[in-house]
This record gives C-alpha cells, sequence and structure tokens, in this order.
C-alpha cells in the first residue's frame, strides 16, 4: 500500500475547510440549519437514500429519513438489525439534563469532552453534540426505553470517568441494547410503512462512484452470494469502528473496516487512525487462542476499586491486608480516583503489570473490588445496578465478584478515528455522509465513557436529517440509476476480488493471518508506540500482507455461504489500515490521549502534547497503492483553551 518512505512531509498536501459556520459557537447549529435548503414533503418521495449499518447510528437515520417520506435502502450483514454492535455499549447515554442539580450544563459536557479527547476534536461538532444530548433523552423515553429511575420517578443519572457530575442516563447494564430496540422499533415502523426498504445478511464492499459524487453502493448477498447494485441519490455509512484490527478486542468478531475503508479507497480521506481507544475495564485474556475479549462497562468504576498487591505473593485477594493494596488511581489522581478517563486508566494498568505487580493465573490483570461497596450499600444495591454484569463476569470466568473481586485488564475497544467528514457530516467526496464512530468528529484523541451512544444517535436523529436533506434539495429532478458504467465496473472489481482469493492455494487460514497482524499493531501501536516500533512494523506488516496474497487458503466458492471468503477481504482490508495506522502515529511526534509516544511523555509519566505542531486532524488520502497524501485540518480553539489535561 505505502512507499518504502516514511517522510510524508514531500507529498502534496491541502488544507481541509471544514465548513463550520461562523458566528458564537452556541448559536452555530441554529443559525445553520435556518440557512439549510429543505425538500418539500411531496419532493422527498423522489429521492432514494442509501444508509448502510443499523447499530444506533444508522437505524436512527433511516427511521427519520423514512419517516420524513424519502425512499430508503437500509443494509447490515447481520441476520437482524438488532444484532448491531451498538446492544454491546452496557454503562450509559451522557446528556447534560442536570437532573442531579450537580452544575451540570451544555458548556461542561462540551468541556469535558474537549478535555477528555486531549483537545484533538473539533469545537463546533462537540458544541453541537452537547446541545442534541438533551432531546435524545427525551426521544428515547417517549420510545419507551426502561432508564432507571428513582424512588420518585426521576430519571436517575451515575457518573463515567473523566467527569465530575453526573449525567449517564442507564438501563442497567444493558443500555446500548434498549437503546437499539428504541431506533430499531422506529425503523421497523417505516419498513412496514414501504418507506425503508431492509436488506439483512448483505454486506457493502464497495461505494460507486459517478462524476466524483457516490451515487451507490455494490453489495454481496452472503446468504447466495449474488453481487448487485444499488442506486442512491446520497449514501451513509454507519458502519462503527475498526478495534478488530487487533484481532482480539471488545468488539464482535464481525466488526471490520470494510464499508470504511472501500469508500476511502475510492476517495474518502480517512482521519486520525492512529487514534484509538483501550478500554481498561475488559476481563484479561485467558489463553494464547482466544479470539474474543469480553467488555465489563465501566460504569463499574462508580462503586469498585482498583487496586493490585504491593508485593508478588500471589495471594488470594481476601487475604491481602488493607495496608498491602496499592489503590494507584486513588492514590495519583486524588480529585478524580477511579473515575479517570479511559487512556489513562488503561496506561496505569499497564504499568503496574509490566512492574510485575499483575494478579491472576497469568498475572495479566488488576483488581476491581466491590467490597466497600457491598459493605457501605448492601449487595442487593449493588445488585440493583449490576447484576446483569456481576453474573456475565461470574459465568466467564467462574468467580463470585460479590465475594471476590473482577479481575480487568485494558483491551482495545473504540476507535476515535474514521473518515473525514465536514460540519455537516459530509466527507471530502461528495454525497457520501457517515455518522457515529465510522466518522472521526467528536472524540479527539480519547473518547469519554458513554459518549458512543450519544454520538450515534444525535448524528441519526439530529443532525444527519437536516444536512442529507440540504445536500438533496440539490439534485431534485436527478435520476438514481444503476444504468451508469461505473455500476458495471465497480461489480466486475467486486467479482474479481472474490475470485481472486477464491485461486489462493496456500497453506495458512485468514485467522492465521489476522491473529499474527493483530499481534504486531497490538504490540507497536497499542496502549504505547515508539519510532522505532513504528517504524520495524510498518516494515513487517508489510511482508505479512504480501505473505497473505502468496499463502492465504480461501475454501469454499463464490455463489453460497462463504464466511472465509467474508474474512479474506476484511483481513486484507485491515493489513492496508494498519499499515496506515502505524504512519499517522509515526507522523505524530507527541502524545495525546490514546495515542501515547513514549519519547514525548512529562516527568510524571502523563500524554504531552505538542499544540505548535500538531494541532490539526490528520487526513490520509488513497492514492492508487502509492505513498498516501497527508492532508491537514488545523484545529482552532475559540471557547476551550489548550492546556495539560490533569485529573490530579
Amino acid at each position: 500500500m505505502m512507499s518504502s518512505s516514511l517522510d510524508p512531509s514531500s507529498q502534496t498536501s491541502v488544507v481541509l475547510d471544514p465548513a463550520v459556520p461562523t458566528g458564537p459557537i452556541e448559536k452555530q447549529w441554529d443559525e445553520h440549519r435556518r440557512q439549510l435548503r429543505m425538500v418539500a414533503p411531496n419532493n422527498r418521495r423522489k429521492f432514494d437514500v442509501i444508509v448502510v449499518g443499523s447499530g444506533l447510528a444508522g437505524a436512527s437515520c433511516a427511521a427519520t429519513l423514512g419517516e420524513q417520506g424519502y425512499n430508503v435502502k437500509c443494509f447490515c450483514f447481520q441476520d437482524s438489525p438488532r444484532r448491531a454492535h451498538s446492544i454491546a455499549a452496557q454503562g450509559g447515554i451522557n446528556a447534560a439534563k442536570n437532573y442531579q442539580n450537580d452544575g451540570d450544563s451544555a458548556y461542561r459536557l462540551f468541556y469535558d469532552t474537549i478535555k477528555g479527547g486531549d483537545f484533538r476534536s473539533r469545537e463546533s461538532n462537540v458544541w453541537r453534540l452537547a446541545e442534541a444530548s438533551v432531546n435524545i433523552i427525551d426521544q428515547a423515553v417517549a420510545q419507551g426505553v426502561p432508564f432507571a429511575r428513582e424512588y420518585g420517578g426521576m430519571l436517575e443519572n451515575r457518573s463515567f470517568g473523566g467527569v465530575q457530575v453526573s449525567r449517564t442516563f442507564y438501563a442497567r447494564g444493558q443500555t446500548g441494547q434498549q437503546l437499539l430496540l428504541g431506533a430499531y422499533q422506529a425503523l421497523a415502523r417505516q419498513i412496514a410503512a414501504g418507506t425503508v426498504e431492509m436488506f439483512t445478511r448483505t454486506e457493502m464492499l464497495d461505494v460507486v462512484v459517478v462524476n466524483g459524487r457516490a451515487s451507490g453502493i455494490v453489495v454481496r448477498d452472503l446468504r447466495t452470494g449474488v453481487v448487485s447494485s444499488h442506486a442512491g441519490h446520497a449514501v451513509v455509512l454507519a458502519t462503527g469502528g475498526y478495534s478488530n484490527v487487533y484481532y482480539l478486542s471488545t468488539n464482535a468478531m464481525g466488526c471490520n473496516v470494510t464499508a470504511a475503508w472501500r469508500a476511502h479507497r475510492k476517495g474518502a480521506y480517512f482521519a486520525n487512525p492512529c487514534y484509538t481507544q483501550i478500554h481498561p475495564t475488559c476481563i484479561p485474556q485467558s489463553a494464547e487462542h482466544q479470539s474474543k475479549l469480553t467488555l465489563m462497562s465501566e460504569s463499574l468504576r462508580n462503586d469498585g476499586r482498583i487496586w493490585v498487591p504491593k508485593d508478588s505473593r500471589g495471594r488470594h485477594p481476601v487475604d491481602v491486608p488493607e495496608a498491602e493494596r496499592d489503590y494507584y488511581l486513588e492514590r495519583k489522581y486524588p480529585s478524580f480516583g477511579n473515575l479517570v478517563p479511559r487512556d489513562v486508566a488503561s496506561r496505569n494498568a499497564k504499568t503496574v503489570v509490566d512492574r510485575e505487580q499483575g494478579v491472576g493465573p497469568l498475572k495479566n490483570g488488576v483488581y476491581l473490588d466491590f467490597a466497600d461497596a457491598i459493605g457501605r450499600l448492601g449487595q442487593d444495591a449493588i445488585e440493583a445496578r449490576y447484576g446483569n454484569l456481576f453474573e456475565m463476569y461470574e459465568r466467564i470466568t467462574g468467580e463470585n465478584p460479590y465475594q471476590s473481586p473482577m479481575r480487568i485488564y485494558p483491551a482495545p475497544h473504540y476507535t476515535m478515528g474514521g473518515l473525514w467528514v465536514d460540519y455537516n457530516l459530509m466527507s471530502n467526496l461528495e454525497g457520501l455522509f457517515v455518522l457515529g464512530e465510522a466518522n472521526f468528529s467528536d472524540h479527539g484523541a480519547n473518547r469519554l465513557g458513554a459518549s458512543a451512544l450519544m454520538q450515534g444517535l444525535a448524528d441519526g436523529y439530529f443532525i444527519a436529517p437536516y444536512t442529507v436533506a440540504n445536500y438533496l434539495a440539490g439534485r431534485l429532478g436527478e435520476t438514481a440509476s444503476t444504468s451508469d458504467q461505473a455500476f458495471v465496473e465497480t461489480e466486475r472489481a467486486v467479482s474479481d476480488r472474490s475470485e481472486r482469493y477464491l485461486s489462493c492455494s496456500g497453506s495458512r487460514t485468514v485467522d492465521s493471518f489476522h491473529r499474527e497482524l493483530g499481534r504486531i499493531v497490538w504490540d507497536e501501536c497499542g496502549m504505547s508506540r515508539t519510532a522505532a516500533g513504528l517504524e520495524q512494523a510498518i516494515g513487517r506488516i508489510r511482508s505479512l500482507h504480501q505473505e497473505y496474497h502468496s499463502d492465504v487458503k480461501v475454501v469454499g466458492s463464490a455463489d453460497a455461504i462463504n464466511q472465509s471468503l467474508e474474512r479474506a477481504g476484511r483481513v486484507e482490508d485491515f493489513f492496508e489500515l494498519a499499515e496506515l495506522m502505524c504512519r499517522d502515529a509515526l507522523d505524530r511526534n507527541e502524545s495525546a490521549g490514546g495515542h501515547f509516544r513514549e519519547e514525548h511523555q512529562t516527568e510524571e509519566g502523563e500524554a504531552q502534547r505538542d499544540d505548535e505542531n500538531y494541532s490539526y486532524v490528520s487526513a490520509w488520502a488513497w492514492n492508487n497503492g502509492e505513498p498516501a497524501t497527508l492532508h491537514k485540518e488545523p484545529l482552532e480553539f475559540d471557547v476551550v483553551r489548550p492546556s495539560q489535561r490533569s485529573y490530579k
């Protein structure tokens, strides 16, 4: 994918315009909406909109556009929209309702998000997200989402990492699932009404570009193998993140980067790929050939205390006296304690494990202890808050967390990088909109907990319906058709790619290559990175990628169910993405949030930014197999002054 040169400075680049409205930030979105073009109700049925993905962002967008009267085609590779990965977001959703009367506001949510992202996100988008958050809760309640309530009937809140207020609404430990059911019922209503046509078990394999515009997609039916084209006046991608590049992650095993990456290969810029989030609260790996890691919700850090023994004698945790326990987060960060942001908690867990203070059979975890909370509140109260999470932990580990501490360790979880979008959530490829985790726009270098659900629903319910309509208003009278030669050529390219995989007669499985690739990326572009390690990783990834082409074995045929073929294409995209991730991390000579370069840290081991040279969004352009071109969007801070992050 890349040349041997690792220096992008010699490549031609442009300064990107995010199209942010002028004026005071608190008025930008309202003023912008007033100026956006609209489509009259009688004209909406003349437009076809393609939505790829049926998670919170995709389902909410498809349902809203369908309700407005557009013809929507929605695609997902699962057997039902209800199986989208949004169900895995357990802990809650943020909103600046200030129900606890503890000082929260849209500004405070905005500030916490900017600071939590280490001042590497776009102010205007984050402010809009904070404003929209309050409407999301009202929408979800109207849909019947069973949020937890206090005795008096008010919705209950809890706190999450990186904040000092309680703004997280939750439904026990299954908030994502309940919110997705709410969005799904709205989507199902439109499917029944005929405004949305749902395509399940259908994978998008390419974007079709006609005259510089995204004009449709090519898909493969995962049951029959049939490749087909679908035309639209606009294409919306809501296809999630790319943490499965690490092989072991908290993501569902089917999660992939293919939709976004194929759009990237067609001209959409890929922004900040090195910004990945390592979640601190996961069950540690238990075996070498494990293929999936399990996330324990960050909400557990509200009542659980994180510690390791001060020595390595291997005693049962209940036998370790209080004086011989190191509550290292509480010791180092007294203001936030166990609720420091995810990147800070993860790096500190790695530090104590690297010092050989790790716990568990493989010495690869730290304790998350609820003994104090149970003693203070009673087991019934803890069970009411986290019962399903405790049950899940016991089923996986065979250990009762009511009687002994949970064992946790960081694991790849969320990705802040994604396709570049402007203020309207449209990529640089005209007509291609990108929502939720698939875009880069809101979280900078580190996402605060409980903000993923917030962004997905804000994008789908309250932002994209306005901005997509603005784009469509200029297309009135145009016909969306698959008759253009570009559809024929793209279908042929998709089929040829499948045949190339099937013609390989190598000796190694796709998964064996993926596991090896994931280990390289985890070791060199995971919780910490160095220039030497990244350069070495790029060489190893290229070499392994070449071996993949010659020695992978893909069995079966293209005209039937073939999961080996599905994975072959997805892993190929992970190879190309992994190299770009390492290149992006190598280019960014600073530490920021989840991107921690060991050469750039304070004396206390915290991330050390370089605002003078790196206060920009890195947006990489595919260059037909030649070295990728780096474009930059300068970040301007008019409301919050960047400062050294401190949670002490």
